[in-house]
């Protein structure tokens, strides 16, 4: 039965805080007329109204920082565009580094900065108390100044944002609660509100506090978290010049903007902050606070007052104590929902004001071109799951994200918090080998093991070796001369059946599927641009029947891809959970696993690529000969009761071969060294195949695809930038996104990186105009210092795969 409404819109947001305001003012100004904001109270009610309103570009990563970047554009243009004040003060920014380690964290973004134009400056502790005169320099090790932040009216810019979207057609209604959604056939087709029923094409949860609930209506299960956050406003009275400039100690766990009268705005993100309201928030929540917490406030506070003595003479006029949106890793929540057609989500904002114009864009482009016009996958709904979105869960996480905001962000770093909630049937006996886990869609993975004997740990490090280095060196080694398991149960798997099921794989993924079952095929799955939406490997498991492998936190994204693409009659089913996977992989690989079974595992019976059921030991799995190292070996799909016989018998078959068990840590330097790429850092929607050095996974000649016409031209018109090797002798301190000069000048920057152990190389893949790819004397700067780079083959090892094909 049809849902009939009271009325209709084309495109309806529901919550008028900074993000859904700014997504209308973009819609609309785009073009789209049909528009229509909800706001169950009145607009900035959530916890718009209430935020501190800083302005900092600077992120960890390239398109993190163009969205914020897309946000200053925004507040540049807004006032003049509609004649009303936004009361923007583009006064710049100060970020203090008050450890080495800090400089070394922040000299790191700086990098990342300078790899794309973007203006940011490195200051002495002495220069940067010229430009914030009430700094106590004592233990100032450096500082970065960005001259293009500042800090905004939540209030003012909001209300601006409505006002321009009014201004363009779309329109805004408060005192409107959604109470339903209404869902027929994958779609959000209309809101039950308390006013009436309204239908629309398209649906937008811009909710804020309330977008757990809002999407627990629609069906989809959404990680976005509340918590407490605190900041107090001193009593006014300093003497300061307009151009003062917004100040963040992170090491001292603050931030400052100025305020009216002379005072200041200081808040800080503190461990132990109280999670809200069970992770749902109650509608009849509107314009309140909660009351202030002296003994949390005081983590910041004195730490603030040491850094800035004047704190000691003036007191405290308010204390602001409000909720505020924390996802499960502390990042937005963007994008199309993957349970639905025309559901999306821009919610989970902890920096919602300085994201909302770019945000704002971003989502405008997604909703009406399918593109957010920026790869955004670390902001993407599809990174979580179900189990990130469990309250408890969530707000386990959302802590401690809240409580990391101004940590140090360590390389190979690991959340805490919600540990152990997804284990392999071999966690116990790896844990028992020595296993030092990790964390990836909830499953705790071996990142490396500490043996009896080694002195290896936990020590993370910007510049130097971290503390794992040599034991994941000796695993490297295992894998190279020996015989290695590995634990990838978590590798996300989906079973694709039914009539049809090649034919539609084959109109989805870029390479062949033909030929009869029995074989692996690595693929892209690409768009309509011939940007890469997924990397793949496709198991042709039987007739019309194939096991879609994906990386563990890819699933919920390569799923939903491919299912939206998928025929009526072909259906997909995940069976990540029953499936446990152990590769044995290296050169004794063949020796080890034929003892086990009486199948045929020469290079003639059982060729690379290929896949066939084979009995081992008392269980039977599905044996295929492929791997992620670049060397001899076989994952074995195994039924996860059957699970720890398979590896007790691969672990007693291997001993008098050396076997060891290796973690991820290995698998990544080998993937180095092997020239194998990453989806989400090497490749992208913004990539295609052929820019990647993929074109021999792309088959142009087998029938129409999903972006076939694009990578035609593409390949046609030769890639205007391609993905090239670099390395240098030894370590070297590269982590992904340090710059690649040319004759002194920036060229490019490092997608990846890392140690090549078997090598003794560090190895840096990187996109280079075309005209520049085939040049040499290019050098990579790490922490202020050039390292000549050699460029190599793409494969650095076994490059004609003889080892593989062994």
């Amino acid at each position: 039965m049809s849902f009939a409404a009271d009325r209709h819109a084309r495109i309806v947001i529901i919550g008028a805080g900074a993000i859904g305001c700014s997504l209308a003012y973009h819609l609309a100004r785009a073009g789209e007329k049909d528009v229509l904001v909800l706001e169950k109270a009145q607009i900035t009610h959530g916890c718009t109204w209430h935020a501190a309103g800083l302005v900092g570009q600077l992120r960890g990563k390239k398109s993190l920082t163009r969205l914020m970047q897309n946000s200053v554009a925004v507040f540049d243009r807004l006032a003049g565009e509609i004649g009303q004040a936004t009361d923007w003060k583009k006064v710049g920014s100060l970020r203090l580094a008050s450890s080495e380690a800090r400089w070394s964290e922040i000299r790191r973004s700086m990098q990342l900065a300078k790899s794309f134009g973007f203006e940011a400056h490195m200051l002495t502790p002495q220069e940067a108390r010229d430009r914030f005169p009430y700094i106590d320099p004592d233990g100032v090790v450096g500082a970065a100044f960005i001259p293009s932040d500042g800090y905004i009216d939540p209030y003012a810019v909001t209300q601006a944002f409505a006002y321009a979207a009014r201004q363009n057609g779309a329109k805004i209604e408060e005192g409107v609660c959604v109470e339903d959604i209404v869902i027929e056939n994958r779609r959000a087709v209309g809101v039950v509100t308390d006013h009436g029923t309204i239908g629309c094409d398209v649906l937008v949860n811009c909710a804020g506090l309330w977008a757990k609930r809002i999407g627990e209506m629609a069906g989809v299960a959404l990680a976005a978290g509340v918590v407490e956050h605190q900041y107090f406003v001193t009593e006014k009275g300093l003497e300061y010049g307009d151009d003062l400039p917004t100040l963040r100690d992170p090491d001292k766990n603050f931030y400052l903007k100025p305020d009216v009268g002379g005072a200041f705005a200081i808040g800080g993100w503190e461990d132990g902050t109280e999670g809200c309201w069970g992770q749902r928030a109650p509608f009849d929540f509107g314009r309140q606070l909660f009351p202030a917490n002296m003994d949390r406030l005081e983590l910041f506070a004195l730490p603030a007052a040491e850094r800035l003595p004047v704190l000691n003479e003036i007191g405290i006029r308010t204390v602001i104590n409000g909720p505020i949106p924390v996802s499960a890793d502390g990042e937005p929540i963007m994008g199309l929902a993957p349970e639905l057609d025309n559901f999306y989500v821009a919610c989970g904002f902890t920096a919602g004001i300085a994201a909302s114009g770019g945000a704002g864009d971003a989502m405008a482009n997604w909703i009406m071109h399918g593109d957010p016009g920026l790869d955004l996958w670390p902001f993407d709904i599809r990174r979580f799951g179900a189990p990130h979105a469990q309250a408890n869960y969530l707000q386990e996480r959302a802590i401690e994200a809240y409580g990391s905001y101004y940590k140090i962000h360590w390389p190979g770093e690991e959340s805490h918090a919600g540990r152990g909630l997804r284990r392999s049937p071999l966690h116990v006996a790896l844990k028992a080998n020595g296993a030092r886990f990790g964390s990836k869609f909830g499953w705790e993975r071996p990142n490396w093991f500490a043996l009896d004997g080694t002195t290896s740990d936990e020590t993370p490090s910007f510049e130097d070796k971290p503390g794992w280095f040599d034991a994941v060196g000796e695993e490297a080694k295992a894998i190279r001369e020996r015989v290695a398991l590995i634990d990838q149960t978590s590798f996300s798997k989906f079973e694709i059946t039914g009539q049809g099921a090649r034919a539609a794989l084959n109109r989805i993924a870029a390479g062949d599927l033909s030929g009869e079952p029995g074989r692996a095929i690595y693929t892209q799955l690409c768009n309509e641009k011939g940007g890469v939406e997924a990397d793949v490997t496709l198991i042709h498991a039987g007739p019309e029947r194939f096991l879609l492998v994906t990386g563990s936190g890819f699933g919920v994204r390569d799923s939903a891809w491919v299912r939206r693409h998928l025929p009526d009659g072909v259906t997909m089913r995940e069976v990540t959970n029953s499936l446990a996977v152990i590769n044995v992989c290296g050169p004794k690989a063949r020796d080890v696993l034929q003892t086990l079974t009486p199948a045929d595992l020469s290079n003639a019976g059982f060729p690379f690529l290929a896949a066939k059921e084979i009995e081992i030991g008392l269980a039977t799995a599905l044996a295929v000969r492929v791997g992620y190292v670049g060397e001899l070996g076989w994952e074995l799909y195994v039924p996860q009761d059957y699970a720890v016989h398979v590896y007790e018998a691969l672990k007693e078959a291997g001993g008098p071969h050396g076997i060891a068990d290796v973690g991820y840590r290995a698998i990544e330097s080998c993937r180095l060294e092997k020239g194998y790429l990453y989806w989400s850092a090497d490749v992208t929607p913004e990539t295609t195949p052929y820019e990647a050095g993929l074109g021999f996974a792309v088959a142009l000649d087998k029938g129409d695809f999903i972006g076939r016409e694009a990578l035609a031209e593409a390949k046609a018109a030769g890639p205007q930038r391609k993905l090239v090797t670099l390395t240098v002798g030894g370590f070297a301190p590269f982590l992904g996104g340090e710059t690649v000069l040319l004759d002194g000048e920036p060229v490019g920057s490092l997608t990846s990186a890392g140690y090549g152990h078997h090598l003794g190389r560090t190895i840096g893949f990187g996109y280079l105009p075309a005209e520049l790819a085939g040049r040499e004397g290019f050098a990579i700067e790490a922490f202020g210092t050039a390292y000549d780079a050699v460029r190599g083959p793409r494969c650095l090892y076994d490059a004609k795969m003889e080892r593989l094909k062994a």
